[in-house]
C-alpha cells in the first residue's frame, strides 16, 4: 500500500513540475478550458435564476392557479364538504374560498357593470375556490384540475396554467440548449488535453523507453500523464468558476434594477454548490479522457 502510494505521489509530483515548467503555455492552456467550460456554467447559472426572476415577477399571474366554479344549486354544507376535500389534496398548497357573494360585489366595482348587474333578476355568480398547487408542473396541475373535475356540486374547473406551460417549454430548451453547448465544449476541452498530452509524450519518448527498457510496467509509464490531464482540466475547471463569479458579480448591479421594475426582490445567486462541484468533477474527468486518448494514439499502450 505504502509502495503503491508512493507511485501515485511521485505521478502527481511530475504532473505539477510539468505543469510548472511552462507557465505561458499551461496559462494559456488554463484560460481556453476556463471559457469553455465557462460558457455552458454560466448558461445553467442563468437559467437557475432565469426560472427566480419569472416566479418573483408578478403577483397573482406568478402562480399557477386552479379555479373551481361549482355548481348553481350548491349549498353552503356542499362548498364546506369540497373545502374539506380540496385542503387534503397532497398537491394543494393553498385554498381560498370566493362565495357568490363576494364575487357579485366584485362585479358590481367594475365600471360599466352595475347596471348590467342591478338588472339582473338574481346572483348569477356561483361559489367559486382558488387553490394554489405545490408542484406547479403541467403535469401535476392538469392531473389534479381532471380529478376535482370529476366531483359532485363541481360545474366548471379552469387551469390558469398558460405562463407555466410557456415558461417549462422555454426552460426546457434552456436547458437542452446548456447541454449540447456543455458537449461541444467539453469535446474542445478533451481536443486541448489530447494536444497537450501528445506534446508531453513527444518531449519524454526517450525516458519513456528507457524506462521500458528497464522493466517499467505500462501502468507506471501512464501514471503521470493521466494526472497531467486531469490537473489540467481541473484547473481549467476552477478558471471557469472564477470567470462565472465574475461574469454574477458584474450583472447582480442590473438585475437589480430589473427587479426593482417590478418590485421585487431578486438577486442573481451563484453557481450552486452541487454545479460548482458538477463543473469541477466533469472538468477534471475530460482532461483525464483527453490523456487516455492520447496515450492510447501516440504511445500504444
Amino acid at each position: 500500500m505504502n509502495a503503491w502510494l508512493a507511485q501515485h505521489g511521485q505521478a502527481l509530483s511530475w504532473a505539477v513540475r510539468r505543469l510548472g515548467a511552462a507557465p505561458v503555455n499551461t496559462l494559456l492552456s488554463l484560460v481556453a478550458i476556463g471559457i469553455a467550460l465557462a460558457l455552458p456554467a454560466g448558461g445553467q447559472m442563468l437559467l437557475g435564476n432565469a426560472l427566480q426572476l419569472a416566479r418573483s415577477a408578478g403577483t397573482d399571474n406568478a402562480t399557477p392557479q386552479i379555479s373551481l366554479f361549482l355548481t348553481l344549486d350548491a349549498d353552503r354544507k356542499a362548498a364546506d364538504g369540497i373545502a374539506t376535500r380540496l385542503k387534503n389534496l397532497p398537491n394543494a398548497k393553498e385554498v381560498r374560498f370566493v362565495s357568490r357573494e363576494e364575487a357579485l360585489k366584485r362585479m358590481q366595482a367594475g365600471q360599466g357593470l352595475a347596471e348590467v348587474i342591478a338588472a339582473l333578476p338574481k346572483n348569477p355568480f356561483p361559489d367559486a375556490f382558488v387553490v394554489k398547487p405545490r408542484d406547479e408542473s403541467p403535469a401535476a396541475t392538469e392531473s389534479m384540475r381532471e380529478e376535482i373535475s370529476r366531483w359532485a356540486k363541481v360545474e366548471h374547473v379552469q387551469l390558469d396554467s398558460a405562463w407555466v406551460r410557456r415558461l417549462d417549454a422555454m426552460l426546457r430548451l434552456g436547458r437542452i440548449g446548456v447541454a449540447l453547448l456543455t458537449l461541444l465544449l467539453g469535446l474542445g476541452l478533451v481536443a486541448i488535453t489530447f494536444t497537450t498530452i501528445r506534446l508531453q509524450i513527444l518531449a519524454q519518448r526517450a525516458e519513456i523507453e528507457v524506462s521500458r527498457l528497464l522493466g517499467a510496467a505500462e501502468s507506471f509509464i501512464r501514471r503521470p500523464f493521466y494526472y497531467f490531464g486531469a490537473l489540467q482540466g481541473l484547473a481549467g475547471g476552477v478558471v471557469a468558476w472564477l470567470i462565472v463569479m465574475g461574469m454574477t458579480a458584474l450583472l447582480s448591479g442590473p438585475v437589480a434594477d430589473l427587479a426593482q421594475l417590478y418590485n421585487t426582490s431578486v438577486t442573481l445567486s451563484p453557481l450552486a454548490n452541487l454545479d460548482a462541484l458538477l463543473l469541477l468533477v466533469l472538468a477534471g474527468g475530460l482532461g483525464w479522457l483527453g490523456a487516455a486518448l492520447s496515450l492510447g494514439q501516440h504511445t500504444q499502450i
